[in-house]
C-alpha cells in the first residue's frame, strides 16, 4: 500500500470518515476528537484530564472500535502492581515450568483510567511500553501490538490519595487535553438519546490503512519557515525566566509530528503555521514547567506572545 501523503489522501478510506463517525458518539467534541486522533496518527499517546462523566471512556472505546483494534481498560488503584498491567508468570504444573500470561498492556488501545491513583512503581511500568513498544518480563523483551496506543485519564480536581505523574512520565504523552462539558444543544441531544453508542460504530480502517496513515503523516512536508518557528520556540522557552524547564528536543519532535498529523487530517501534504497553533497548547502545556505554576489560559497567553512567534488565538 502506498504511503505518499497525496496518494493516501486520495484513497477510499479517509481520516475524515473516522472523525465524522466519532462525532456522532461524542456530541459537540470535534476538537477533542481531532486531538485524540492526532495523538494516534503521530505515533504517540494521550492524557485526558477532566472530571468524571464527560466521555473519556467513550472516547477510548469509540476510537478502538473505529480503528479495529482490541481494547482493554484498567482502573488504576493504589494497590495495583506492575504485573497487573504488564502480566506475570504463573507456574504450570503440566509443563512443570513458569508460563507468562500477558496483561492488559498487550492490547492495541489501552485505557489507563485515573492513572494518578496508581503508585509511582506501577506508573513507571508503563514507561518502557509507551516509549519502546515492548515490555520486559522474566528477562525477556516482548513486543506489543502494532499499533499500540495508550489513553490515560486523570481527574485534576482530586488531590487526596493520588500520585502526581512525574515529569518524565508526563513527557511520554504526546498530547494532554480536556473534553470539557458539552454545549447546550449537544447536551439537549444527549437528553434526547440522539448520540450513537460506541459499540455500534463500524470498523473504518484495517491495520494496512492505519500503517499507511501513520507513514503518510511522517512524510508531510515541513518548510524552512515551519522549522524556524519550531527552533525559535525552543530557544524562547529555554530563555524565558517564567519557565523552570524549557522545551526538550523530544517536545519539538512531538510538536512537529502532531502538526503533521493535523495537516494530514485537513487533507494537506504540508504543514502551515495554523497547524502548529492548533496543537501547540495540547502538546506543550504539560511540558512547560513554570516557576509560578502557570496553567491553562496563562500558558496559552505565554505561547501566544509575539516574542514566541506563534500568535495563538483561542
Amino acid at each position: 500500500m502506498t504511503t505518499h501523503p497525496r496518494e493516501v489522501l486520495r484513497a477510499a478510506v479517509q481520516p475524515e470518515q473516522l472523525l465524522t463517525a466519532l462525532a456522532k458518539v461524542l456530541l459537540g467534541k470535534e476538537r477533542a476528537i481531532r486531538l485524540a486522533f492526532t495523538g494516534f496518527l503521530a505515533g504517540g499517546h494521550i492524557l485526558v484530564e477532566d472530571v468524571p462523566g464527560v466521555g473519556k471512556t467513550t472516547l477510548a472505546l469509540g476510537l478502538a472500535r473505529l480503528l479495529g483494534l482490541d481494547f482493554a481498560r484498567v482502573q488504576m488503584t493504589a494497590d495495583m502492581l506492575p504485573g497487573d498491567i504488564l502480566g506475570s508468570s504463573i507456574f504450570d504444573p503440566r509443563q512443570q515450568t513458569f508460563v507468562f500470561h500477558p496483561g492488559p498492556v498487550f492490547h492495541g488501545v489501552l485505557l489507563m483510567d485515573e492513572i494518578n491513583r496508581a503508585s509511582p512503581r506501577s506508573q513507571s511500568a508503563l514507561l518502557e511500553a509507551m516509549a519502546e513498544g515492548q515490555v520486559s518480563a522474566d528477562g525477556q523483551s516482548m513486543a506489543l501490538p502494532d499499533p499500540f496506543f495508550v489513553i490515560a485519564t486523570q481527574n485534576p480536581q482530586e488531590h487526596a490519595g493520588v500520585f502526581p505523574l512525574p515529569e518524565s512520565q508526563l513527557d511520554r504523552f504526546t498530547l494532554r487535553f480536556s473534553l470539557g462539558y458539552p454545549g447546550r444543544e449537544a447536551e439537549r441531544l444527549l437528553l434526547q438519546g440522539k448520540n450513537q453508542r460506541p459499540e455500534d460504530l463500524p470498523i473504518v480502517a484495517d491495520r494496512n490503512v492505519l500503517q499507511a496513515w501513520r507513514h503518510a503523516v511522517t512524510a508531510i512536508f515541513l518548510s524552512a519557515e515551519i522549522e524556524d518557528m519550531l527552533l525559535h520556540m525552543a530557544r524562547c522557552s529555554r530563555n524565558d525566566e517564567r519557565l523552570r524547564m524549557g522545551l526538550s528536543p523530544r517536545a519539538l519532535l512531538a510538536l512537529k509530528a502532531s502538526a503533521q498529523a493535523w495537516a494530514f487530517m485537513a487533507g494537506r501534504d504540508y504543514v502551515t503555521p495554523d497547524d502548529l497553533r492548533s496543537v501547540a497548547l495540547a502538546v506543550l502545556g504539560h511540558r512547560l514547567i513554570s516557576t509560578a505554576n502557570l496553567a491553562g489560559d496563562d500558558l496559552a497567553v505565554l505561547l501566544g506572545q509575539e516574542a514566541w512567534g506563534l500568535d495563538i488565538r483561542f
